[in-house]
Parts: C-alpha cells; structure tokens; sequence
C-alpha cells in the first residue's frame, strides 16, 4: 500500500505542532511495510525534518508541490537524494505577475537550501536561506517553484487573477491566504506520485492520500481512497472519496488507524 500525506494542515498544526497519535499511527504503518510518502508544497530542506519526525527513513517523498522528488537514504550526507527536479523558465509568469501586482513579494526556489526573493517575506512564511536579489535575478535561471505572495488580495482574486492572465503554461495552486505556488506545466503531487508508485510497483486500487488544500485536489483524486480533511475548502472536500475530521480533531488520525483495521 502508498499511503500519501500532506504535512502542513494535515499532520502538522498552523503552529507546526504534530500529535503524539499522528507519530504513533505513521509509525504502526510503517512497521506494517507500507509506502508512506509525504507528499507537501514545502520544499525539500523543510520536508526532511518532518520525515525524521515521523521515523522516516527511508522510501520517498514529494517536495515543492511534486517538482522535486527524493529518495530518502540514512547512508547518503543528507539523509536524501534527489531523484526528480523538474524546472521552467519563470519569466514569462513573473513578468506578468509583477505587471498587474507590483507590490508582490516573489520567491524563487534554491532546491535544498531556501529562496531568493525580491524583498523579506513575513517573518516565518518561507524557510531556509532567504537571498533578497534585484527582481530581474529572479528570471535569470529555469526553477522548480515560483513564489507570489501579495498580502493585499485575497485568495479569490489570485483566481481571477490566473484565469484573466491566461497563464495556461505553468501549473498553480493558490493558499489559504494571498499566496500563490507556481509550478512547471502539468507537475502536481499526483504527477509526481504516480511516478512513485510506478516504481514502487504499487497497484492503483492500493493508493491512499490525505490532505487539506488547494495543491491536494489532484492528489486527492487520484488515489484510490482519496481523502480531506474536515476543514479543506468545498472543491477538495468534493472531489474527496470521504472527508474526515479537521486538524484541530488530528482528523488523519482515524484515517491511518483504519489501513490496519
């Protein structure tokens, strides 16, 4: 079985706090032999030690919204190689972007290390180092993710946004808030998952994902037992074979506790 888990909202808190039942449960399906793959819109320096947290070791596990996939090997300096890194030119969007939202923070990807951005972020909003760079830098290398975070809009009018933009070449998911992750043309977590279990040899019929948000709506539909949690936005909890309890209920717990029933 591959068990897919989102981190952020799903495992872990807004306050990045995970349960002691949320370890026990990851770790009675891991002495089971099943796949559990963390599958997240952080990038791979914050997803690792997430997967420590939880005992895993080793398998795989799906950064930066599916762009960036590793196989996680305690022999290895890291901890982790990476297996996947798919990248796009992100000058055409940002040009864009920064045209109709001028005031925007915007981030680029620097896989395993942090960010370069235009100016400082919030306090908190990305990890890892963060190189503030004249915005033109941002184009100046094809990336695994582009960052737009916009403070004074909110999350319907990214959507408008988009949709009036065309931006037809680049896959996006916008957040709970004024934040947008974009990310090369078709590249998902469900992309990046089917590869997955492809090598894994896993049956399709033997596929289960959990998770809250907007980047999780593929994902959730692609798994056989495709599951959200009780607070994730109408769209995903639609698409959802059986939405469970909220993060504040530690909802994936039941889920979990259930494949081994």
């Amino acid at each position: 079985m591959l068990v897919a888990l989102d981190i952020d909202g799903t495992l872990v808190t807004y306050d990045e706090v995970m349960s002691a039942d949320i370890r026990a449960a990851v770790a009675a399906l891991l002495d089971a032999g099943v796949h559990v793959v963390l599958a997240t819109g952080r990038s791979v320096h914050a997803t690792m030690p997430i997967a420590h947290e939880l005992g895993i070791t080793s398998g795989w596990a799906v950064s930066s919204n599916g762009s960036v996939t590793v196989r996680l090997d305690p022999g290895t300096a890291l901890g982790y190689e990476i297996v996947d890194r798919i990248t796009f030119d992100p000058g055409p969007a940002l040009r864009l972007m920064h045209a109709e939202l001028p005031e925007a923070h915007f981030a680029v990807e620097q896989v395993g290390t942090g960010f370069r951005v235009n100016k400082p972020f919030p306090d908190g909003e990305l990890s890892g180092v963060l190189d503030v760079v004249d915005l033109e830098d941002l184009w100046s290398d094809h990336v695994t993710r582009l960052v737009v975070r916009s403070p004074g809009h909110t999350s319907e009018q990214f959507h408008e946004l988009v949709h009036r933009m065309g931006l037809d070449d680049v896959s996006y998911s916008v957040g709970w808030t004024a934040w947008m992750d974009i990310a090369p043309h078709g590249v998902t977590k469900a992309s990046a998952l089917e590869v997955v279990r492809r090598r894994l040899g896993v049956e399709p019929a033997r596929t289960v994902a959990i998770g809250d948000g907007s980047n999780d709506l593929q994902m959730i539909d692609w798994a056989a037992r495709g599951v959200a949690m009780g607070h994730a936005p109408l769209a995903v909890r639609e698409v959802a074979d059986e939405v469970t309890g909220t993060i504040d209920d530690d909802g994936a717990v039941a889920v979990l506790r259930s494949l081994l029933a």
